[in-house]
């Protein structure tokens, strides 16, 4: 382990799920500054690291420390199919995010960074050019990149969720191996088992309590509720263990959306049960809404609570969130997951500083 720490700075830092991991690793990495545009999540990012923050645009050109390592996951939406309905203008704005990114490995020059994206990202004509730029460009080209899709539920996290990952490291000494080696797998590999749902909401009680999240000592309630109306508790009640809404078209019709009857076909997640022992699938933003994917409790007749999205996203119960309880759910649902980023950590402190008795560049 490092005898000096290493100096992270996270970008498009959000919750601070990414830094997160990588002090989890226990290597050392200090995370010293990061960025952040919504005022919820950079003030969640301040609270847990003790940081300082730019709670701004990072267009504005915010005055860096020094770093060791570079963190952070531009912003996907541009790339992600949940946002091909944005105008062409805000989805070039966003895509071309990964950008200002580059201009800080510029500036500081970091032993390492870590990009975190969609999948979708490594196939576009962006990715393309980001490699082109680490190729050519003279203040990237000392980084060896390496990247893939990974799945964080190889990694420990109770929950199917694939993201593309590029890390550069500079100047390497040695040949840099593709990925990361999982810890987790299908129990038929011999591996240790993938984590799933009931791992991950043990000790959390059936029923939930209140509707909003409340700061309780050291610890943050989550475990609330919504106030469904009649008619959705009756759509809950009809769904199966591990069914969706065509278990609802099926079995209650009278009770079924219109939208739903008039699309006999679609996306087979929609109002759906998790399943007890399999890793949940991606929590997003709007776990809360069950017409938006597969949210819904194994067996209560409710949606999952913030705190069981947090559990599935991989942060400690000690982690706090600041804002209301929209602003949470969109901080825990676009969040890199902790133990993904650990994983990462492992990889950075193995490749970029394993051979230190110093780990200042």
């Amino acid at each position: 382990m490092a005898t000096t720490p290493i100096r992270t700075v996270d970008l498009f830092a959000g919750a601070g799920g990414l830094s997160l991991g990588f002090e989890l690793a226990g290597r050392g990495f200090e995370p010293v500054f990061a960025v952040e545009h919504e005022v919820s999540a950079a003030a969640t990012f301040a609270l847990n690291f003790g940081c300082e923050v730019f709670a701004g645009d990072i267009e504005l050109s915010p005055n860096y420390p020094a770093a060791d390592v570079i963190l952070g996951g531009p912003p996907c939406q541009g790339f992600s199919p949940l946002g091909r309905d944005r105008d062409d203008l805000s989805r070039a704005h966003i895509n071309g995010m990964w950008k200002h990114y580059l201009d800080a490995v510029r500036v500081l020059r970091p032993r390492a960074f870590v990009i975190e994206n969609v999948p979708q990202f490594q196939k576009s004509a962006q990715f393309r050019e980001l490699l082109d730029l680490l190729d050519n460009d003279p203040d990237l080209r000392p980084y060896e990149p390496v990247y893939g899709v990974l799945n964080a539920a190889d990694y420990g996290v109770p929950q199917t969720r694939r993201r593309g990952i590029l890390i550069g490291i500079r100047d390497p000494d040695h040949f840099l191996p593709w990925p990361p080696p999982p810890t987790h797998g299908p129990n038929s590999t011999g591996a240790v088992p993938y984590r799933t749902v009931r791992d991950a909401f043990a000790g959390i009680p059936t029923l939930t309590e209140g509707i909003e999240p409340v700061l309780e000592g050291d610890l943050q309630h989550l475990h609330f509720g919504r106030r469904p109306r009649p008619v959705s508790l009756e759509r809950y009640r009809t769904i199966p263990p591990g069914g969706n809404r065509f278990d609802l078209m099926r079995d209650r019709p009278d009770i079924t959306s219109p939208c739903w009857l008039n699309k006999p076909t679609g996306h087979t997640d929609v109002m759906g049960r998790l399943w007890w022992d399999r890793p949940s699938t991606t929590i997003r933003t709007e776990f809360f809404k069950p017409e938006k994917g597969r949210f819904l409790h194994p067996t209560a007749h409710r949606v999952i609570s913030h705190r069981e999205a947090a559990r599935l996203q991989s942060f400690p119960d000690d982690h706090i969130f600041e804002g209301t309880k929209i602003e949470i759910a969109r901080q825990i649902g676009n969040a890199v997951p902790p133990l993904l980023g650990k994983a990462l950590a492992e990889y950075v402190y193995e490749h970029a500083f394993a051979g230190d008795s110093d780990s200042t560049p």
